[in-house]
């Protein structure tokens, strides 16, 4: 393929990064991406930033700074932060629950979840299990109803479940019926557009044109046993939209599943996380609510992944499975095919991978990994 120009890196790597482009070449030397970008944020300041590849499958069109990638569920970690910022305002507490600001979620059973059990993955909610129309994905409310109406999987708070698709719905609706807005467009005015951040929770049209191609994997990631949890989340023909709905969901504002951005977007705002919440010189979250959005909420063997997992409020925590680095108090979020955006408090260090070659690895991509490493072992 023509994509082996893809050696022709873009960016910048000071000498002491020299690693992390060495590694970030391997892996297109090793035919394990298309194209890509990863960048890198310390104390405030992008110090790394990378890309290489062609943003379409035929290698015809190069990737550059202005190219898009869908990042999946990469996006959770810009829901979390947008929920984060209704609490830091004294809006909402973790600890209400969803039914005080959505009284039609009390039903089945749920009256008692709360706002962080609800988007930590422990409300039981993780899919429809019964046969639905897979266009219900682009009818918001028709989501939300229905996920309001349903009896949990399991006893709420008793467990972890990953929620791939419905905790956007959950999330976004709770953000709604607080803010007003929808969560993409309090995201864009408050944080988007003044800090010229490249990332959107769904596509603003006129955009289309920016977003790289995907090459989907030739094989579904490794789920483990299946049960009725897992069943329901991933693999049900109606389990996500699935691309029968095209550009119509492209556009919905679904916060788990549906954000398009460049590595630099995330990683300069993961950086700010990491930086006791300051970008470009405003804070965007109190060092007290960035401690608070990040501790453990529930932590064990996940019913949905194969992982034991340690959930904070919406973000992954990097303990136990350490796939961004050794930071015990480093959290983030990870995307279907390998994107990644994470921030480590500890050393102020902020970063994201994206990329257009999808992988398997549900979490903890051999590619994002061995940049990561590569860039605590410069640090």
């Amino acid at each position: 393929m023509s994509v082996n120009k893809a050696f022709e890196i873009g960016g910048f790597a000071p000498s002491r990064f020299a690693p992390v482009k060495d590694a970030f070449a391997d892996s297109f030397s090793e035919g394990l991406e298309l194209g890509a970008r990863f960048s890198l944020v310390e104390a405030g300041e992008v110090v790394l930033d990378l890309w290489a590849g062609s943003a379409d499958r035929k290698g015809a069109v190069a990737w550059d700074e202005a190219t898009l990638a869908p990042i999946f569920s990469t996006t959770k970690a810009i829901a979390a932060l947008m929920i984060a910022r209704l609490v830091d305002a004294g809006n909402l507490d973790y600890g209400q629950t969803v039914a005080s600001v959505w009284p039609e979620f009390a039903q089945g059973g749920k009256a008692e979840v709360t706002v962080e059990q609800a988007i930590s993955h422990q409300a039981g909610l993780p899919g429809f299990p019964e046969a639905t129309d897979p266009s219900i994905w682009v009818d918001w409310d028709a989501v939300c109803a229905k996920l309001a109406a349903m009896a949990p999987m399991w006893p709420p708070g008793s467990a972890s479940g990953y929620h791939p698709v419905t905790v956007g719905y959950i999330t976004g609706e709770i953000f709604r019926r607080v803010d007003g807005r929808t969560i993409g467009t309090a995201f864009r005015e408050d944080i988007g557009a003044p800090f010229g951040l490249d990332a959107w929770i769904g596509l603003p049209a006129g955009l289309e044109d920016r977003v790289a191609d995907l090459q989907r994997p030739n094989a579904l990631p490794e789920f483990g046993e299946h049960n009725a949890a897992t069943t329901a989340a991933f693999l049900t023909p109606w389990s996500s939209a699935a691309g029968k709905a095209g550009a119509d969901y492209r556009r919905m504002e679904v916060p788990s599943t549906n954000g398009y951005a460049t590595a630099e977007a995330l990683a300069r705002l993961m950086g700010a996380l990491a930086n006791d919440g300051w970008l470009e010189g405003d804070e965007i979250l109190s060092p007290a609510l960035i401690a608070e959005a990040s501790r453990e909420r529930i932590r064990g063997q996940d019913l949905v992944l194969p992982f034991d997992m340690s959930w904070a409020a919406g973000f992954m925590r990097n303990p136990p499975n350490f796939v961004w680095g050794p930071g015990v108090e480093t959290f983030g979020h990870s995307g279907w095919g390998g994107s990644c955006a994470f921030a480590d408090p500890q050393v102020k260090l902020g970063g994201a991978y994206v990329m257009n070659r999808q992988g398997t690895a549900l979490m903890g991509d051999v590619r994002p990994r061995r940049l990561i490493a590569a860039a605590y072992a410069s640090l």
